[in-house]
């Protein structure tokens, strides 16, 4: 993917280097102190107003717009747009749009993306979206893509592999992990709907539902990450952190974090119970959804209606795996 692009005529061997220049200071290519024979030199300090041209990079690399790079990379390339690098990047890329590499083993930093055409072995972080063959570890705004990941995969919303053990993500699509509906109850019968996906160890969990306990019909959103501790055959036991939003979008609203702990047992090989404790933290604007917890370890009522409170709680339900 890198490769191709890489400006018009640009010799993509290492064969066709001559000898080192160690600095090269421009404006843009051709326009710099390695001329037209940029193409050819490995540097260990570059220097461009716009885009830098060369065949390897041993050191520092900057440029306001690109540095593009036909062969290999070593040290710290800086890009107001992109990094270009052919083949191997070893060291650090900063880019402030996109990092374009064929293979990584340091850091990748980009605002929009980091895409290496085959493996990233070190760090990858961007504003939107990382892809890579194989990953150390992922960090994305929006989304990670992998064949196989052995760090971890962070994403603002989808993580996408076929083997990753540790995706932290709302969704996450892992080949070799699990996917699952689950449907359960709380203290306060809030029922949700959730889906939960992941690798064997983390997974993401992603819910709707609603409350009719109080004295008005609540809508009720859940959004989390859960750890597998034990997986005993047909035992289970897990750790979920959520937040749970309810509201009726007229008055007021009510916010809960939950830290909860669910030993689950395995029926079959596709359904699942599962029923713990949870810890619990509430914020109610205007008094809403306060009345559905009858017994607070502590509770602070201000005058505007405004409710915090600490309480121990109960989640269960039935997971469908497919």
């Amino acid at each position: 993917m890198a490769g191709c692009c890489l400006l018009p005529g640009v010799a993509m061997t290492a064969a066709a280097q001559k000898t080192d220049k160690h600095v090269n200071i421009g404006l843009t290519y051709p326009v710099s102190t390695n001329g037209t024979q940029a193409r050819h030199y490995t540097n260990t300090f570059s220097l461009h107003l716009a885009v830098g041209l060369s065949a390897s990079e041993t050191g520092v690399s900057i440029a306001g717009v690109s540095n593009v790079i036909s062969d290999s990379a070593a040290g710290l390339q800086i890009a107001g747009f992109s990094n270009h690098i052919h083949n191997q990047a070893t060291g650090i890329q900063i880019a402030g749009f996109m990092n374009l590499t064929g293979s990584s083993t340091g850091i990748n930093v980009a605002g929009f993306g980091n895409l290496s055409s085959r493996n990233s072995s070190g760090l990858q972080v961007a504003g939107f979206i990382n892809k890579a063959t194989s990953a150390g570890t992922q960090v994305a705004g929006f989304i990670n893509i992998a064949k196989k990941v052995k760090g971890l995969q962070i994403a603002g919303l989808i993580n996408i592999a076929d083997s990753s053990d540790y995706p932290i993500g709302i969704i996450n699509i892992i080949k070799n992990g699990e996917k699952s509906i689950v449907v359960s109850t709380d203290e306060t019968l809030t029922t949700l709907v959730a889906f939960r996906s992941g690798g064997r160890q983390l997974y993401g969990i992603a819910g709707i539902g609603y409350n009719n306990k109080g004295s008005r019909a609540l809508a009720a959103w859940e959004a989390g990450i859960g750890w597998r501790l034990i997986n005993w055959g047909s035992f289970r036991l897990s750790t979920e952190v959520v937040s749970i939003g309810l509201a009726d979008f007229k008055n007021g609203d009510c916010f809960r974090s939950s830290l909860r702990v669910l030993p689950a047992y395995r029926l079959n090989r596709r359904m699942e119970l599962f029923a713990g404790p949870s810890f619990n933290y509430l914020h109610s604007h205007k008094g809403q959804g306060a009345d559905l917890v009858s017994h607070y370890l502590w509770s602070d009522h201000k005058q505007d209606k405004e409710v915090q409170g600490l309480y121990f709680g109960v989640t269960g339900g039935v997971g469908i795996n497919f």
